[in-house]
């Protein structure tokens, strides 16, 4: 009988977590733990990524559609330096994610072989938690306190293992025999309220308001009947942040859409009209969307505290759980709608949709790629999951595709890098097999990671309950790096065409390319009848303008108190089509 060694022990360690699969790409240094994990039967699975980099997406895109803990493993050197981004993607967007990685140096080139210091390569991403393996007694514990912390910060953490420690022969410990876990890692491990004198003053705030409007964000979820409630009681207008989209039903007539520069116009709107303004579990980075400093009286909703006050001036900040915040919330907030600035913000949603319409119907040289979203917006799946890569389809995602209730999506919201969305795509469709997932990318993501990691999904799909991954190429071969609004001229700024769905059926997948207007809807309806994954491949006109929407208007408290200032604001709000009246902001 073989003897158990310490790589066999992590390997239970990840069983007592609850870690379902570990993403990675192997490695003589991480060997151990990867036969390790060969030999568990599935109990956790792992899954080879094409590149340590799109591994460690794929760890970050598990936590963010499942709530739990990423894994992902890696090797010394240029290996682990191709875990940053996603680990990067994990921190800044606060998501609990922990990077086992081997080391090798007793090779013939000694320390000087693929030789880099981990922990200062480690120290910023994973600068709650970059501890190494020493003992064989003390790895369980070890990795019992990287998961803790993960979970805890919502962060990425490092754990080294030195492959002579990996196996090593394995002691004893029978105290590690049973999970450690008692709430669902990802989430906050106490319940977090406010103090009752800080509600009290939101509530006093939101009483005193007259035109109340609501930013919502990946904090919030879980929480939309609370939200919703909310803003019926105060007859206020809700926006979201790019992560805060799938929150929220965005068919409700008081959702204005996503704020900022990828954002709506109504949104914009709400934010220039309100003079109350509550944020719920919202890091948006585009604070030039938010009100006027002196505009609105805020309060901020955060799970997190260093967070409160870091993007806009806040009157009462909250630091607790949104949906336990909220349901306090509801308890003191008197209910006193103003239906006149409800129905001003539900004109302009109206307004919205209908330019929405018009854009996506608007013609180009061959298809229109908001048109592309737009069909999709009327097929779109009631349950399952979206995966966004960065770029002009980030444009398109966010105003064209209204997202039904239950339906989760994702992105690389705050580090902004290029190539997640196809390894987001495949940890989404490994945690729930049974419910199709669409990925959406341009072509410069699906030239960086996505024709890779298409060979990953090739590899399960036959696995799957619901075999449909459909993965969107928007293919307009621009590198300009213009994002939109001008067709390059320059040959140097065509990006080399590649035949993507081609590439999908020499795979075994399913491919369909389209080019004229009138075919995009069939397209999406062969793509999402496929009884197998499908690279729906656009050919689409890079000239089609991003047209980012106006920032918030000026304070309009002042719009009626005279001067050219305000007739300046009133005329600019009447040419933008926002309705105004007088008794609409007192």
């Amino acid at each position: 009988m073989a003897e158990r060694t310490v790589a066999a022990l992590v390997v239970e360690r990840l069983r007592a977590w609850r870690v379902p699969r570990v993403f990675g790409y192997p490695g003589e240094a991480v060997a151990p733990v990867v036969e390790a994990l060969d030999a568990a039967g599935g109990d956790p699975a792992f899954v080879p990524a094409r590149h340590e980099e799109t591994a460690s997406y794929m760890a970050t895109g598990h936590a963010k559609f499942t709530g739990g803990i990423g894994v992902c493993l890696a090797t010394q050197g240029p290996s682990a330096v191709q875990l940053l981004n996603g680990l990067y993607d994990a921190k800044l967007d606060s998501k609990p994610v922990v990077a086992i990685v081997g080391e090798d140096v007793s090779g013939p080139l000694g320390a000087a072989h693929q030789e880099i210091g981990l922990s200062r390569l480690f120290g910023d991403v994973c600068h709650e938690f970059v501890r190494y393996g020493r003992t064989p007694g003390g790895v369980p514990a070890l990795l019992d306190q990287a998961f803790r912390t993960a979970a805890a910060t919502r962060s990425p953490v490092c754990v080294v293992l030195p492959r002579q420690l990996q196996e090593a022969a394995a002691p004893d410990l029978q105290a590690y025999a049973a999970g450690v876990l008692s709430a669902t890692p990802g989430e906050p491990l106490a319940r977090v309220l406010p103090h009752e004198a800080d509600l009290d003053a939101a509530a006093q705030l939101f009483a005193n308001g007259q035109r109340t409007a609501i930013l919502v964000g990946q904090g919030a979820r879980g929480a939309a009947g609370d939200i919703v409630a909310l803003a019926d009681r105060l007859g206020a207008g809700v926006a979201a942040s790019l992560l805060g989209k799938p929150v929220l039903d965005e068919r409700l007539p008081f959702h204005t859409g996503v704020l900022g520069e990828v954002g709506t116009p109504a949104a914009a709107e709400l934010m220039g009209g309100c003079d109350t303004l509550l944020l719920v579990g919202t890091n948006n980075p585009w604070s030039g969307y938010l009100p006027m400093p002196g505009q609105a009286r805020t309060v901020q909703i955060d799970i997190d505290g260093r967070r409160v006050g870091s993007r806009y001036p806040v009157d009462v900040p909250l630091v607790g759980d949104a949906q336990e915040t909220l349901r306090a919330l509801l308890t003191r907030v008197p209910e006193r709608p103003n239906s006149r600035w409800r129905e001003t913000v539900e004109a302009s949603v109206e307004r919205w949709r209908g330019e929405r319409t018009e854009r996506a119907a608007a013609p180009a040289e061959p298809v229109n790629p908001q048109l592309v979203l737009h069909e999709l917006a009327a097929r779109m799946p009631r349950r399952g999951a979206v995966a966004v890569d960065v770029g002009s389809v980030l444009y398109w995602y966010a105003r064209h595709l209204e997202l039904p209730p239950g339906v989760n999506a994702q992105l690389c919201g705050t580090l902004g890098s290029m190539g997640c969305a196809l390894p987001y795509a495949v940890s989404a469709k490994l945690a729930v097999p049974d419910q199709p997932v669409i990925a959406l990318l341009g072509d410069g993501a699906m030239q960086l990671n996505g024709l890779a990691e298409l060979v990953t999904v090739a590899h399960h799909w036959r696995e799957w309950a619901d075999p449909r991954l459909v993965v969107l190429v928007l293919n307009n071969r621009d590198q300009s790096g213009r994002g939109g609004g001008r067709a390059p001229t320059d040959p140097t700024h065509r990006r080399p065409d590649v035949p993507y769905a081609g590439w999908a059926r020499l795979l075994g997948l399913h491919g369909v390319r389209v080019d004229r207007p009138e075919l995009v809807g069939a397209a999406w309806d062969e793509a999402l009848a496929a009884d197998r994954p499908c690279v729906l491949e656009a050919v689409v006109d890079p000239a089609v303008r991003l047209l980012p929407p106006e920032p918030a208007f000026a304070d309009l408290r002042e719009v009626f108190a005279g001067g050219d200032a305000a007739r300046r604001v009133r005329e600019g709000m009447l040419a933008a089509g926002v309705a105004v009246e007088a008794d609409d902001l007192v």
